[in-house]
C-alpha cells in the first residue's frame, strides 16, 4: 500500500516539476491503468451491454437454425414429391412397356393372320386360274378334236355318199323326225 501512495505522490511531483517520463514500477502503474481503462469502458460503453450482445447473437443463431430447419423440411418435402413422381413415372413406364409388348404381340398376330389369309386367297386364285386354264385347254382340245372329226366325217360322207345313199339318209332322218313329232303331240 505504501508503494501505491508513493506512486500517487510521485505523480503529483512530476506534474509540478513539468517534465514527462515513464514510471517503471509495474505494481504502482497497473491499478491506475486499469482504472483508466474501466472508466473509458463505462463512459463509452454505456449503451452497449454484453448481455444484449450475447442475446442478439443467440437470436441470430436461433434464427439461422430455424431457417435451416425450414429449408431442411422444404427439401424433404421436395424429395418426397420427387420420389412420388418417380414412382408414378416408373409405373407409367411399366404400363407403357406392358401395353407396348401386348400391342406388338397383337400386331404381330394380326400380321401373321393377315398374311395367312392373303396366302389362302392367292392359293384360291391360283387354283381357280389353273382350273380355268385347264378348262380352256380342254375346250380347245375338244374343239380341235371335234373339228378334226367333223372334217373326217364330212370327208367320209362326201367320198362315200352318192346321190342315192344321200336320199336314203335324208328320208330316214325325215322319218325319224316325223316319229318324234307324233310322240310330242
Amino acid at each position: 500500500m505504501k508503494n501505491l501512495t508513493d506512486s500517487f505522490l510521485s505523480l503529483g511531483l512530476w506534474s509540478s516539476v513539468g517534465s514527462f517520463g515513464f514510471n517503471t514500477d509495474i505494481l504502482a502503474t497497473n491499478p491506475i491503468n486499469l482504472g483508466v481503462v474501466l472508466g473509458l469502458l463505462i463512459f463509452f460503453g454505456k449503451g452497449v451491454c454484453v448481455s444484449d450482445l450475447l442475446d442478439n447473437r443467440k437470436q441470430r443463431i436461433l434464427k439461422t437454425i430455424r431457417n435451416s430447419e425450414e429449408l431442411r423440411r422444404g427439401a424433404i418435402e421436395q424429395l418426397e414429391k420427387a420420389r412420388a413422381r418417380l414412382r408414378k413415372v416408373e409405373m407409367e413406364a411399366d404400363q407403357f412397356r406392358v401395353n407396348g409388348y401386348s400391342d406388338i404381340e397383337r400386331e404381330k398376330s394380326n400380321l401373321i393372320n393377315s398374311t395367312y389369309q392373303t396366302l389362302e386367297q392367292f392359293e384360291i386364285y391360283k387354283n381357280e386360274t389353273i382350273r380355268f386354264e385347264q378348262q380352256r385347254a380342254s375346250n380347245q382340245v375338244r374343239q380341235r378334236v371335234f373339228q378334226q372329226a367333223l372334217k373326217g366325217a364330212l370327208g367320209t360322207l362326201t367320198s362315200s355318199l352318192n346321190n342315192e345313199s344321200h336320199l336314203r339318209t335324208i328320208n330316214a332322218n325325215i322319218g325319224m323326225f316325223g316319229t318324234l313329232t307324233e310322240i310330242i303331240d
